[in-house]
């Protein structure tokens, strides 16, 4: 009789080979001893099993079962809710495309349409070398840098079609890319392990920094009683008190007379 196959997955999952298990049985104590509760290191421990094999697999979500005393069901539950576990393979960089309503009308639509013709994938492919892994994102939260692109969550900000494209051809050729702002670029399964909350050890990462842009930054400082950049005092705000009451008004702005 000829075996047929309903789509179900194979069940048990494999193990890791024992060395593998070894160090991540290792780093997965590391990561619990953070919580009161065990089963609240599950979404580290899946960042741990992706930087291994850059997905998370049937033996990633067994070995996370097994660490936290839970069914591979419940596993298999959170690892495919959240979009930044992958399901399958994928490519050593992740290259996002914000798509939301600001970055769209800047031109992140023309980036995206343009780079799965470039690349030759859709969306959520990835490259036949390997090297790059295409989706829209919808909001990488740099609107004052519109439209933005992300390679494994850095930021490239005030990209073209034109920009994109070298960007991509730049990691499939393995030249070096400097994000706009924050840390070096780094592979997916480094920066999985980073996520499950180990430190950054290269040289100069943890030092490197970027911020909000100046736009983000003005409600801040009303916020905090300080005049937005380029505006005098009559633009400010005071700092609500607690004996205020909440329907009072807090500053009268002067009127383009200056009266």
């Amino acid at each position: 009789m000829t075996d047929v196959s309903l789509g179900m997955p194979q069940l048990p999952a494999p193990d890791y080979p024992a060395d593998v298990r070894a160090r991540l049985e290792a780093d997965a104590k590391e990561v619990i001893a953070r919580y009161p509760d065990s089963r609240s290191a599950l979404l580290p421990l899946l960042h741990l099993v992706q930087s291994e094999e850059g997905h998370v697999t049937r033996t990633g979500i067994r070995f996370c079962a097994e660490q936290l005393d839970l069914t591979t069901a419940e596993v298999t539950a959170v690892s495919t809710f959240y979009t930044m576990y992958r399901r399958k393979p994928s490519g050593d960089y992740q290259v996002g495309v914000c798509t939301n309503t600001l970055c769209a009308v800047m031109g992140g639509d023309a980036i995206f349409e343009e780079l799965k013709e470039h690349l030759g994938v859709g969306n959520g492919e990835t490259t036949e070398d390997g090297a790059v892994t295409l989706e829209h994102i919808e909001c990488n939260a740099a609107c004052d840098f519109a439209p933005v692109v992300m390679v494994n969550w850095e930021f490239f900000d005030n990209q073209t079609p034109d920009s994109a494209k070298r960007l991509v051809d730049d990691l499939r050729a393995g030249r070096t890319v400097e994000p706009t702002r924050g840390a070096p670029l780094c592979t997916y399964k480094e920066t999985a392990r980073m996520l499950a909350g180990f430190p950054d050890e290269r040289p100069g990462a943890v030092e490197a920094t970027g911020g909000a842009g100046p736009a983000s930054l003005v409600g801040l400082r009303l916020a905090k009683g300080e005049a937005a950049p380029g505006r005098g005092a009559d633009h400010v705000i005071a700092p609500r008190t607690a004996d205020q009451p909440q329907d009072q008004p807090q500053a009268e702005p002067a009127d383009e007379e200056g009266e």
